[in-house]
């Protein structure tokens, strides 16, 4: 099932991205279920067994994916996790961790599965990651069990401006210089853990233009999923609606040489194997060049 969010709303999703259309939930099961996705999280199974009984006509609201913004747009936390991937780790030079490397996205910077987004420098680099919601949450969760209080999963782009990352030396600014407006694009919705058979086998790209600048596989984590909730519910309470950030496989630019990133009017789009896509155009922080960029974007 793919519950996505429509003006505020909760929908159920189904078709392709040539024809979508979606039923609101809330109003469809005369209020069985809330209207917001962040109150269904902890009711997935329910959700899914309700909207498997629909049947297609009751599919009547005609979507497109710049109509949808974040699936859960409130979380109480944001996880990421840096490092993840040894290859990337190996990229930017940095060791790789032996315990998860754990930073936060603030999220007054969550935004939907497509739209444009303002680069404060020109350092602004990409990341694609695998975001798992949780549903069920609790303290002190056994990675044996860990899977059963997942949700669903969405792609992530963990968008890092690097001048303010880096910024301070050793006291670096992950936090701060990963949740300018925008810089957390996720989506296009939450496709349920049931339609998921194995998180911890899927192909990832990150592609700009027609340049692939990431490809990878979740299978190549170094810290796999159910390690990263036992490990981070054995610090803090994981909520419904909680999202990880999984991390991200090599491809960065900040990791080539020269180090590459991205400039106005680039367009990223962000693909996870059964999850769908994200697209995101950038454009540039000083009102005149926005307005060089905006007249370049119409007749392009």
């Amino acid at each position: 099932m793919r519950i996505a969010n429509l003006n505020g709303r909760a929908i159920a999703v189904r078709g392709t991205h040539e024809g979508l259309f979606g039923v609101d939930i809330a109003e469809s099961s005369s209020g069985q279920f809330p209207p917001a996705a962040i109150d269904l999280t902890a009711r997935i199974p329910e959700v899914v067994a309700w909207e498997a009984s629909l049947k297609d006509s009751a599919f009547t609201i005609p979507i497109t994916l710049p109509d949808l913004m974040t699936p859960i747009p409130n979380p109480a936390q944001i996880f990421a996790i840096g490092m993840n991937y040894a290859d990337h780790a190996t990229e930017v030079n940095i060791d790789l961790p032996e315990v998860p490397a754990v930073f936060t996205k603030f999220a007054s910077s969550l935004s939907g599965p497509t739209g444009r987004v303002r680069m404060p420098s020109d350092q602004v680099d990409w990341e694609v990651e695998l975001v798992a919601v949780i549903g069920a949450g609790g303290r002190n969760i056994s990675r044996y069990e860990a899977l059963e209080h997942i949700a669903g999963y969405m792609i992530g782009q963990d968008l890092s401006d690097r001048k303010l990352q880096f910024a301070g030396g050793t006291a670096s600014q992950f936090s701060l210089g990963k949740s300018y407006e925008g810089f957390t694009p996720v989506g296009p919705w939450m496709t349920t853990a049931d339609d998921i058979s194995n998180p911890g086998n899927l192909t990832m790209t990150c592609s700009r233009q027609d340049q692939v600048l990431q490809s990878g596989t979740t299978k190549n984590l170094v810290f796999d999923l159910p390690y990263l909730v036992e490990h981070l519910s054995t610090v803090v309470e994981l909520r419904p609606g909680d999202l990880i950030f999984t991390g991200t496989p090599d491809g960065v630019g900040f990791g080539r040489d020269p180090k590459e990133f991205l400039v106005a009017g680039d367009e990223l789009v962000s693909t996870i194997e059964g999850l769908g896509e994200l697209r995101q155009t950038f454009v540039a922080s000083n009102p005149l060049a926005d307005e060089t960029n905006e007249m370049e974007l119409e007749h392009a």
